[in-house]
């Protein structure tokens, strides 16, 4: 272990250097729930006519976002859904949008469905047992022995705490290919009362998933020459560091509400502030851990949270507009998509062809605990 909280995959280098003994993404998959819809377009499916409901969804920095959204009566108005509706739409939304992200992640890693060694799946908007994991398994016809894990209700953050997992299991299983899954069905999370607090909420999530496949190169390909630039293919995970803000635990959170008779999510409005005071020291942690400043890292891969929490993370570690481009394009065109948002920005990352081999980049996620996680990562 590194200093406290940051874990450092990479061993001190021999002669020479040390390419692949850190797990490796080889490819990333996205997708996401049929139909996509405006703000205004959503303002006037829920009928919502309070002015200041209405300014919170325009003023949010979000064009579009994909959502289920509930059935519709007789006058066209939208159905209330109970708890057990919903947890329902998220077992359906979750493993459509989940299956057609592995393939995706398959497609573009060039590997096959028997080729899954291991599958770790992580949501926060349902609960299932068996979990997801398990449904997938039967439902793509993966192979029965592979191995599985599921983090559940760990919030936007959670990609990151199982990337860190996910990445261990590669890295003591070299050779074999591990996947990680982020399947987010925002739309089976919501209530809709009228009050402040659910607007803020309604107003941000949309549908999501996420995969990235893991490997982590066999011990007797790992060495190479100094002079030998680093082989071509996706970054390296050299490590993690996280940090619980333990005086903001309740600032995000699921309660359930007796009136509604269902979950509701609570953010605090204070919670952009919190993060962005909380950045630097987790960020810089990592960052020390490998020798490295923040002016070393040529990409920054942060979740979408919402405008005031990327404002807040941009200014605190001192980042330009076009740093967090990739954060606030998600942002624009998904909304948070909660635990697998700095994946759509991975995948926007590679599309533009701009990363150069021995770049660093640095992933960052943020969400109840209040938490943040990060990742370093290198080409």
């Amino acid at each position: 272990m590194s200093p406290a909280g940051t874990a450092l995959l990479d061993p001190p280098e021999p002669e020479g250097r040390k390419t692949a003994t850190a797990a490796r993404i080889v490819g990333v998959g996205t997708a996401n729930s049929g139909e996509s819809y405006s703000q205004r377009e959503l303002l006037d499916i829920f009928r919502i006519t309070d002015p200041r409901v209405r300014s919170v969804f325009l003023n949010s920095a979000i064009d579009r976002r994909f959502v289920t959204v509930p059935p519709q009566d007789a006058d066209g108005a939208r159905l209330p859904e109970a708890q057990g509706e919903l947890l329902a739409k998220h077992r359906r939304l979750a493993l459509s949008m989940g299956a057609d992200a592995v393939r995706a992640c398959l497609e573009r890693s060039g590997l096959e469905l028997a080729d899954i060694d291991y599958l770790c799946c992580t949501t926060t908007t349902g609960f299932l047992t068996p979990g997801l994991s398990a449904h997938l398994i039967r439902e793509m016809g993966i192979r029965p022995r592979t191995s599985r894990v599921d983090v559940v209700g760990m919030g936007c953050n959670a990609g990151l705490n199982a990337l860190n997992a996910t990445a261990g299991w590669a890295v003591a299983n070299p050779g074999k290919v591990a996947v990680l899954l982020c399947a987010e069905a925002c739309s089976a999370a919501y209530v809709i009362d009228g009050t402040m607090r659910t607007a803020v909420v309604n107003s941000l999530f949309g549908d999501g998933a996420a995969a990235v496949a893991l490997v982590a190169d066999p011990p007797d390909t790992a060495y190479a020459p100094a002079d030998v630039p680093p082989a071509p293919g996706g970054p390296r995970i050299l490590g993690f560091a996280s940090h619980l803000i333990t005086d903001a635990i309740d600032a995000m959170r699921y309660d359930w509400d007796d009136d509604q008779g269902k979950f509701s999510f609570y953010l605090d409005p204070h919670v952009p502030y919190v993060v962005g005071a909380n950045a630097e020291q987790v960020v810089d942690r990592l960052l020390s851990g490998a020798g490295l400043r923040r002016s070393d890292i040529g990409h920054w891969l942060v979740h979408s949270g919402g405008k005031k929490v990327i404002d807040a993370v941009r200014v605190n570690l001192g980042l330009t507009r076009h740093d967090v481009r990739h954060t606030t394009g998600v942002l624009r065109d998904y909304g948070n998509l909660s635990s697998g948002s700095f994946l759509f920005s991975y995948e926007r990352l590679l599309q533009e062809s701009v990363v150069r081999a021995g770049d660093y980049g640095v992933m960052m996620t943020m969400g109840p605990g209040s938490t943040i996680e990060t990742a370093l990562v290198q080409w």
